[in-house]
């Protein structure tokens, strides 16, 4: 392939250091998010902000609250979770033309967002943090009280090179929790990046993901092009009873469809399943104050987001480097001074029992993860909302 093809989307001035950094990728071993991408391919965003995509469509999530306990419920969480795909993993290629790699976030980076109260659904709030530099883990949580409604879960990914293609294995779950009462374990799919010897990268999700919790397990399984359907985005999911439950209801509930699209049900049902054809509805961030600190994500990241979006490259490249060896320097002088970062909103614990418990039932490998467990302590700024 040549370099004309290979960069058949990148612009003329940036095409040198996109060939290099194929290269560079195809003849890497380590974890690739360590490695230093050109600058148009960067996104804008820090990877802070990506929690807020389990929340643009913010009926869905309190529609959890309202469906009847038992499959009704377990059928309203796997329509949320898949309503969530096409925002978390397809609209950055609708509004920057392909998949852009975010900004890594630093250790202690915060981001704080909402959804308003419309049509009696709550306000939903969402509080993100920064919990780890090495290796990069993100933990959030998202909850509308007035459905009692929540979602707390951490993630991080481990990127390899494997047939022209960028994998992702995600790395952590997340658990909703309803009333108090009934919880459920959610794991994320692997992800697959193509597209890259264009400069177009786009995401494919591959693999299997799970939901286990209200009496039913639920397996969801990823098909990228020529596969099953022949359709890019494809998915199947299947719901049955934990042993010994599951009542005079279907014993199996098939879906099947495309997560950016549509979906109906195949088997234990009829009709469509989910739709995603209303408008993505973005967090709305916190007006920054000092409380919320200079670590904030926008505030953190304005001038390099600026260059990027302007096509001022040398103003983000700039800007981020400097913002790096800030963050190396204060390691450093942590190291020197023997004290450790302390999170600001989460404690981390080693194991999470509802992960391993309800875990077991579906064999997740691995069968122990840890957690991140908020502190309650939501800024002041949420209580005017």
């Amino acid at each position: 392939m040549t370099t004309e093809e290979a960069g058949a989307a990148v612009p003329a001035a940036q095409r040198g250091s996109w060939t290099s950094f194929l290269k560079s990728i195809a003849s890497f071993s380590g974890d690739l998010s360590s490695l230093t991408a050109p600058p148009f391919i960067l996104s804008p965003t820090s990877l802070t902000e990506f929690p807020a995509y389990w929340c643009e469509r913010p009926e869905y999530f309190a529609a959890i609250a309202d469906a009847k306990p038992g499959q009704d419920r377990a059928l309203a969480v796997l329509r949320w979770f898949i309503s969530t795909l096409k925002d978390q993993y397809t609209s950055r290629n609708e509004t920057m033309g392909s998949e852009k790699k975010p900004l890594n976030p630093v250790l202690g980076e915060v981001f704080y967002g909402s959804w308003p109260d419309k049509n009696g659904r709550g306000l939903t709030e969402l509080l993100v943090e920064q919990v780890s530099h090495h290796p990069p883990i993100t933990a959030y949580i998202i909850e509308n009280k007035h459905k009692r409604v929540r979602l707390v879960g951490h993630n991080a990914q481990k990127t390899s090179f494997s047939g022209g293609a960028i994998i992702v294995k995600q790395i952590g779950h997340a658990v909703l929790t309803i009333n108090e009462t009934e919880q459920y374990v959610i794991t994320l799919p692997r992800l697959r990046i193509d597209g890259l010897w264009y400069g177009s990268p786009y995401i494919e999700l591959a693999d299997t993901s799970y939901i286990i919790g209200g009496g039913y397990i639920t397996s969801i399984e990823y098909k990228g092009k020529g596969y099953f359907s022949g359709k890019s985005h494809s998915f199947k999911s299947t719901t049955v009873p934990m042993p010994g439950q599951g009542g005079a209801g279907p014993k199996e509930i098939v879906v099947e469809g495309t997560w950016h699209e549509s979906s109906k049900f195949t088997k234990g049902g009829a009709g469509t399943f989910h739709q995603v054809n209303e408008q993505r509805e973005e967090a709305k961030p916190l007006t920054w104050t000092d409380e919320l600190g200079e670590s904030e994500t926008r505030r953190l990241w304005n001038l390099v987001a600026k260059g990027i979006r302007e096509g001022d490259f040398e103003l983000a490249s700039r800007e981020k480097s400097r913002i790096e060896n800030e963050q190396r320097q204060k390691r450093k002088d942590e190291a020197a001074e023997g004290r450790t970062w302390e999170l600001k909103h989460f404690d981390h614990q080693e194991s999470d029992p509802i992960y391993e418990q309800l875990g077991r039932l579906a064999k997740l490998t691995p069968p122990t993860e840890d957690m991140y467990i908020f502190k309650g302590n939501w800024p002041s700024g949420f209580a005017s909302l």
